[in-house]
């Protein structure tokens, strides 16, 4: 079935971001997979060709492009050879809105010409050791102190957590307010006295992100780093929510349709009893039923991105969204392992790292249980 998404232009841009991956990332990304991050020069690779803030207005150095279509483009790219380490799809799907619609004149000429040059890698920092999807137990304090916030927590999990130059921290600045009137969006810059980056975590997957601990011991915060409006952070965070989660439904999307490739390809290839494994009826029948599924989602991902660009995506619909896709991504990682046979459990072959990738998914964003009992109370129930 031909998708109508994407016109000429996106198709170009699509040959672009695949020509990067493949001078800039797919050479390096088995050294990066043993070092545990990206070389830093990939940033500054990426700015040079155009791919960091697609959306950001040209005048800071960005694409100016207010089509999410160019960042689906760069994510179905980023995932197609399970090669999401880079963390591209955070730097400019999750933080970009907040540095772009939240910030005042001054902060957009301050941070965004580095935001995409790759001189400044970012981040956001919500989950906590003990707080993950319930954002309203955010630990984390911002006690005002004249000029400043005195900022005092940790983070957990905080994707490109070692690299960034700047963190966008969820914290608590009103005490005594109620949980959803109670945190604030404060950016942190690398160099700040007290900001300490603990470990970078041993993951399962992802092996080449750098995803770290970060540590805030009294860090004076300047008030001018304040994003967005004070006490609304909450709000701040819900509003951009769905991009994330239809962002994670595009990296799935990527990883499906090269993960059914590949295995196409090893199925044709690999012999048993004397004919290649494709021609038996199962493999047939597993294979047709993953191009079929792939197809349906296809059409799904393509109808949640034009109701994005329209703004009309709902937070319900990117929840429900967002728990199928990475379920589906999960579900065809593990039937195309289980058509490699012993091979598919050997780190040599791709599909054992789309399949140690793909298991996060449901996991980062919200849970999917989190996911579903938003769609869940959207039925009164």
């Amino acid at each position: 079935m031909n998708d109508t998404l994407y016109d000429a232009e996106h198709e170009a841009f699509r040959e672009s971001v695949q020509a990067f991956y493949a001078k800039h990332v797919y050479p390096a990304y088995e050294q990066w997979e043993k070092d545990g991050q990206i070389d830093r020069e990939v940033w500054r690779e990426a700015g040079r060709a155009g791919l960091l803030g697609t959306d950001v207005p040209e005048e800071f150095g960005g694409g100016g492009m207010s089509d999410y279509r160019f960042n689906a483009i760069i994510g179905e790219e980023a995932n197609r050879e399970s090669t999401p380490g880079f963390g591209i799809t955070l730097h400019n799907d999750v933080v970009a809105p907040y540095l772009t619609e939240l910030t005042t004149d001054e902060q957009k000429k301050r941070w965004l010409p580095g935001f995409c040059s790759g001189d400044l890698v970012t981040a956001i920092a919500m989950t906590e050791p003990g707080t993950g999807s319930d954002l309203q137990g955010i630990r984390t304090t911002a006690k005002d102190d004249g000029d400043a916030f005195v900022l005092n927590g940790s983070k957990m999990f905080i994707t490109n957590g070692i690299l960034a130059d700047l963190v966008l921290v969820v914290a608590r600045t009103e005490q005594d307010a109620p949980g959803s009137k109670s945190l604030s969006l404060l950016v942190v810059e690398r160099g700040m006295p007290g900001f300490e980056r603990g470990r970078n975590l041993d993951k399962i997957g992802l092996k080449s992100q750098d995803t770290a601990e970060l540590f805030f011991d009294n860090v004076r915060v300047p008030k001018e780093n304040l994003l967005g409006e004070r006490g609304r952070g909450f709000y701040h965070l819900m509003h951009n929510l769905p991009q994330e989660r239809l962002t994670i439904c595009v990296a799935a999307m990527g990883a499906i349709d090269g993960m059914i490739a590949h295995t196409l390809e090893y199925v044709k290839g690999r012999k048993a009893f004397g004919q290649p494994i494709g021609s038996f009826q199962n493999t047939r029948f597993e294979l047709a039923d993953m191009v079929t599924s792939a197809q349906v989602a296809r059409s799904h991902l393509s109808a949640m991105i034009t109701s994005h660009n329209a703004g009309e995506l709902t937070a319900v619909d990117a929840a429900g969204a967002k728990a199928w896709f990475s379920r589906l991504q999960n579900q065809t990682a593990d039937r195309c392992l289980q058509l490699h046979g012993g091979y598919g459990y050997m780190n040599e072959y791709p599909i054992a790292r789309y399949f140690r990738d793909a298991r996060v998914q449901s996991i980062y964003g919200g849970t999917n249980e989190i996911m579903r009992e938003i769609v869940g109370r959207s039925l009164g129930l």
